[in-house]
This record gives structure tokens, C-alpha cells and sequence, in this order.
């Protein structure tokens, strides 16, 4: 377990925490959160005993965006961008749960639209409120839309993405990002190239060990042993 200055990073059953932890400044994103995160993301895309990861936050909102009232040193390049933050979160093949309980807002909302999937309590929204005429969209309106898979109670979110969770650790961890990398990266490219891409990525864990024991325990009907290698 990892405590920062903004975030709090955990890590065991091969599952990443990874926790918004500025309540008192409704968790706006600033040069150290920006660090931090960027920190979790890259345990999370290299960690080979990391088969997943939660992004939740502390507190009444889930991220209010940039902070806007930061006083900012001149970049010197160590730290991401926000744009730059969400496009590596982006490409971590490795499935990403965000659990929404409150507002998630302007770029805070780049944690829902580059994870794989979103859960949202019954108070959470997502919302642009850069322009005037910009809306908050509801939980339940997000789910409509395909923005969210699912809405619960507050005090049902974390169980909720600890279920998800406990599902896709069932599968093989290698197949999982295979798919998820083959997704992510067919979506830019035509139907042959797609095609020629995803065959690729598959062959890179055919020979694997847990391509074998996939094998062997349905030859032995028994419960798959993944090691994720």
C-alpha cells in the first residue's frame, strides 16, 4: 500500500486500487495528483502480477476536473498532461473498473470514457460544466447511453466493482488483455488490418503457460490455474 499526497494506491489479489484522495478540494486533479496517478498507471500497465485495476475516490465527488486555482511551475516535462494521462490509461491492456459516487466532471471525466467498465451509485454524474449550457447527465441516464454498465447504491459501489472484479479474474489474464489490446488498437485501423492484428496479439500468448493450462483443465474438467504468464 501506497499513500501519496492526493492518491492512495493498493495492491493485492492482483487487483490495483487506485483511490482519489483530495475530498476536501472534490478531488480536482493538480501537478501532484497528475504525478501520482501517473505513478499507479504505470504499475498497473508493467506490474505483471496486476491483472486489473479500480479507480474509485474519497469523498462526496468523484473528481470536480483540473483545479483550476493551482498555481502552476513552468512544465518541465516530468509530469503527464491530462491529455496525455487518459491516452496511457487508455492503453493499459488490462480491464480498468472506474466506480463513480458522485459528480465526475470536465476532465475528471476522462477517468469514465478510458475505462473499461463504469459503475455509478445512484448520486453520480458525469458533465462538462465548462459551457453554459452544459448538462450533468444522471446515473441512470448514463447507463441508457452506454457511458455506464451499471447503477447502485452508494453503499453498494465498491462491492458492486469488487464483483466485476472477482468475475474477470475467473479468466485467463494473458486472453483478457489480448482482447482488450486487440480492441483498443482495431478501432483506428480497416476490417483486413484489424484482422491480420488481432490474429498477432493471439499467436503472442498461444505458446504461453496459461494457454496450456487452459488446455489441460478442460481435458480434466477441472477449474482453470491462471499464473498470467
Amino acid at each position: 500500500m501506497a499513500t501519496g499526497e492526493t492518491v492512495r494506491y493498493e495492491v493485492s489479489d492482483h487487483i490495483a486500487r487506485i483511490t482519489l484522495n483530495r475530498p476536501d478540494k472534490k478531488n480536482a486533479i493538480n501537478r501532484a495528483m497528475r504525478k501520482e496517478i501517473e505513478e499507479a498507471c504505470t504499475d498497473v500497465k508493467y506490474n505483471p502480477d496486476i491483472w486489473l485495476a479500480i479507480i474509485a475516490a474519497e469523498g462526496d465527488v468523484f473528481c470536480a476536473g483540473k483545479d483550476i486555482l493551482e498555481t502552476l511551475p513552468e512544465d518541465d516535462g516530468s509530469v503527464m498532461s491530462n491529455d496525455a494521462l487518459y491516452l496511457f490509461l487508455r492503453h493499459i491492456y488490462k480491464p480498468v473498473i472506474c466506480a463513480i459516487g458522485g459528480p465526475c466532471l470536465a476532465q475528471g471525466g476522462g477517468f469514465a470514457l478510458n475505462s473499461d467498465i463504469v459503475i455509478m451509485s445512484e448520486r453520480a454524474s458525469i458533465g462538462w460544466p465548462q459551457v453554459m449550457r452544459g448538462e450533468f447527465i444522471p446515473a441512470a441516464e448514463c447507463c441508457r447511453l452506454g457511458l455506464a454498465n451499471g447503477v447502485v447504491s452508494q453503499e453498494e459501489l465498491l462491492p458492486a466493482a469488487d464483483r466485476w472484479a472477482a468475475e474477470i479474474l475467473e479468466s485467463a489474464p494473458l486472453a483478457v488483455r489480448a482482447i482488450k489490446e486487440a480492441a483498443r488498437r482495431g478501432q483506428e485501423l480497416p476490417f483486413e488490418d484489424r484482422v491480420y492484428m488481432a490474429r498477432d496479439v493471439a499467436n503472442r500468448i498461444l505458446h504461453s503457460e496459461d494457454s496450456k493450462e487452459g488446455v489441460l483443465a478442460f481435458r480434466e474438467k477441472r477449474k482453470s490455474i491462471w499464473r498470467g504468464r
